[in-house]
């Protein structure tokens, strides 16, 4: 099923669905919660652009039904906040807050750093599907390693980036697209180890950059991650994210466990 597809299942009511070709192991696609829970809480935004969103992944997502509730926090003058939370069996698996605020004049202005000079995405190493070792999700992206090295490589860099876009969807990107191609990518830190070893985000924060771009999902973005602290069984993962032509889009931040 198309991701374009599952959010047109989604809008318009409570509960859904995570079919099946979005699993990763035993559970869903984190990216993919992370819209689903997205999409009920920006159903209450009132339009308002997304400042801030805040993911937990408190438990694994289960292929099948999914019950999504939202709850609009404080609705202020210029700032909404929205918690919203995606049930299963009872259990919350995944939570999320959200903050959306109308744009004003100020006299800060600060821009993201520049975007990095890749190669261009055809002269990139693809994210290869290996049976048995790829997550089934990520059929439905195409990933092209520009910095850094494939999971399990057994280096010592901290930096991942590269080329990302969606398989077979031209519709334009909204925040729900990004939180997949952005999480589609594997955690900085599983490129350091040399051994096959489980690892999955535990929180997540993503703050868009407005006007959002107008490029269609299908298109190339770019994406650069770097560990800023790893030990104890967890790693913390700040990432940047432009589009083709270097206009910044997002900044996002993982907690990320590593069972290793």
């Amino acid at each position: 099923m198309k991701f374009s597809d599952i959010l047109r299942d989604a809008r318009g009511t409570a509960d859904t669905t995570v079919p099946e070709g979005w699993m990763q192991g035993r559970a869903a696609f984190g990216g993919l919660a992370a819209a689903l829970v997205y999409e009920a809480i920006a159903a209450r935004s009132q339009d308002a652009p997304l400042r801030s969103l805040t993911t937990s992944f408190v438990a694994p997502a289960k292929q099948g039904k999914l019950e999504r509730r939202s709850e609009v926090l404080r609705r202020g003058s210029s700032v909404t906040q929205i918690e919203g939370r995606a049930v299963q069996e009872g259990q919350v698996v995944t939570a999320a807050l959200a903050s959306f605020g109308s744009g004003r004049d100020s006299a800060i202005r600060v821009s993201l750093p520049s975007a990095p000079t890749f190669t261009a995405p055809d002269a990139c190493q693809a994210l290869p599907d290996i049976d048995g070792l790829t997550p089934e999700f990520a059929r439905h992206f195409d990933y092209r390693i520009a910095e850094g090295a494939l999971p399990f490589s057994g280096i010592s860099e901290t930096r991942l980036g590269g080329w990302m876009r969606f398989r077979n969807c031209d519709e334009p990107v909204t925040v729900s697209h990004l939180l997949a191609l952005i999480d589609a990518w594997p955690p900085a830190v599983l490129q350091m180890l040399s051994e096959l070893a489980p690892a999955s985000s535990l929180t997540w924060t993503l703050e868009a950059c407005h006007p959002l771009s107008q490029r269609s999902a299908g298109d190339w973005w770019q994406y650069q991650a770097e560990i800023e602290q790893a030990g104890d069984g967890y790693a913390v993962i700040q990432a940047k994210i432009w589009d083709a032509d270097g206009k910044p889009v997002a900044l996002s931040r993982q907690t990320v466990t590593v069972f290793a």
